[in-house]
């Protein structure tokens, strides 16, 4: 049985569907994200989880017990907002001991609780600061050991990282999946940063206008999107449009070059237009590269990205990027230059949707 079973979970505002019947199986321990554009119902399921939201239908479970209708005080569950949500009038030890006061725990245990909660997040030297003398990367620290400090059974965590600065945000995502690899707790994570979530997750959920387009693991999300938009959405991904030659023998042809495909396409129909997937590290312009596949075309551009460089070439209609790591000697191919991208048949994924 899983730890966290989202069963068709649907949510509408007024006439306005946001969620249709979402399904989900959480492990105990697992850190799961919601990756998604603004208004694609991450949060509102997010919400749903901790109480916050009442499901239009469907039902939650946590360890087996049933959540749905329960309010946020009747859940074991500890949330980090994205704006810290800190008690300004309250010290750092007040603002980790709130909780622990509210359930009740006598002073000796919350002073203990309250330390190790400190010495987790590495902050034991600022316990009696108040918020607004700390950084924000400090502040979003202390909300985490708040949302910890009464052993929640689900940790959950709503874009926390935000509102931050992109070196103290890479630092912090690594420290909140230590933390939460050391602790054990089921985490569910909401962003709409795929590097994020690609960094930190056991899985990933990629949300879309209130449905789950793909579940499944940072790896499969990238390597192998099921979905034109999983597709678009996660990384930087050429979409090549083919005709369809032999159905039976996976051959397509990509502007006037014929090439096999590794994935079947039988049940395809000869002449029909699809829509295949490379990514733009897939490729190479040397002629020692591995690869069964080829596709000749006209470099359009070539742009220095510091450590790569990424190129474009027209191949028919359609204009194909790939990336090539920078060296010093490396010499950028010229714009009208005539070149050859060598890569994997198994690289190129048809896109079903």
């Amino acid at each position: 049985m899983p730890f966290l079973a989202l069963a068709n979970i649907k949510k509408s505002f007024g006439q306005t569907q946001v969620v249709h019947d979402f399904n989900m199986a959480i492990e105990k321990g697992e850190f799961i994200s919601f990756l998604g554009p603004s208004g694609c119902g991450k949060t509102t399921i997010l919400r749903m989880i901790a109480g916050f939201e009442q499901p239009s239908g469907g039902t939650i479970h946590i360890a087996g017990q049933d959540q749905t209708r329960l309010k946020p005080n009747q859940r074991n569950i500890g949330m980090v907002f994205q704006a810290y949500a800190l008690f300004p009038n309250m010290t750092v030890f007040e603002n980790v001991a709130f909780g622990l006061k509210v359930a009740g725990m006598p002073k000796a245990e919350i002073e203990k609780r309250v330390k190790e909660m400190l010495k987790l997040i590495h902050l034991e030297h600022l316990a009696d600061r108040y918020p607004y003398q700390m950084s924000g990367g400090q502040q979003q620290r202390v909300a985490l050991a708040r949302a910890l400090a009464p052993k929640p059974q689900v940790l959950l965590l709503d874009e926390p990282l935000s509102a931050l600065d992109a070196k103290i945000r890479v630092s912090l995502r690594e420290e909140i999946r230590q933390i939460q690899r050391q602790l054990g707790i089921t985490t569910v994570f909401v962003t709409h940063d795929q590097e994020e979530a690609l960094s930190i997750s056991d899985r990933i959920v990629v949300m879309n206008a209130g449905r789950a387009d793909q579940i499944g693991t940072p790896s499969d999300i990238y390597n192998r999107p099921t979905t034109r938009f999983v597709a678009s959405f996660v990384g930087t991904l050429n979409i090549i449009e083919a005709t369809i030659v032999d159905p039976a023998a996976g051959t397509v042809m990509i502007g006037d070059q014929t090439i096999a495909l590794r994935e079947s396409i039988a049940d395809k129909t000869g002449g029909e237009t699809i829509s295949l997937a490379l990514r733009p590290e897939a490729g190479s312009l040397s002629e020692s590269a591995k690869g069964d596949t080829a596709l000749t075309g006209k470099v359009v551009s070539a742009n220095f990205l510091g450590s790569v460089v990424r190129t474009r070439i027209a191949v028919g209609k359609n204009t194909v990027s790939f990336d090539m790591f920078n060296s010093p000697d490396l010499i950028m191919p010229a714009p009208d230059e005539v070149v050859t991208l060598r890569f994997s048949a198994g690289d190129l994924l048809v896109i079903r949707d």
